[in-house]
């Protein structure tokens, strides 16, 4: 069973900001490294950042310096502060584990109009 809820998706204009969260399972969160992905039609799931249990994070270059991921570990939480946001970063956006399982949350949708 799926236990992954992400939410903060909206339509935004470009330079806008936008934060999203996402609530996981204890199972899926507890002392795993999580991320956030985003994937447009057509194109694959890609992970544009991460972040350790111990909070070390990484991101993908087409984000990196505007997007800023952090988590909660007393709730569960994982959050993607996104600033500056551009045209391209239009996408449904999901949480998971990295390497993610099988099973994905319903996404939440980024549109940013230019």
């Amino acid at each position: 069973q799926v236990q992954l809820v992400e939410s903060g998706g909206d339509l935004v204009q470009a330079g806008g900001s936008l934060r999203l969260s996402c609530a996981a399972s204890g199972s899926i969160f507890s002392l795993n490294t999580m991320g956030w992905y985003r994937q447009v039609p057509g194109k694959q799931r890609e992970l544009v950042a991460a972040i350790t249990r111990d909070s070390n994070t990484h991101y993908a270059d087409s984000v990196k310096g505007r997007f800023a991921i952090s988590r909660d570990n007393a709730q569960n939480m994982v959050y993607l502060q996104m600033n500056s946001l551009k045209p391209e970063d239009t996408a449904v956006y999901y949480c998971n584990r990295v390497p993610p399982p099988p099973d994905w949350g319903q996404g939440t949708q980024v549109t940013v109009s230019s």
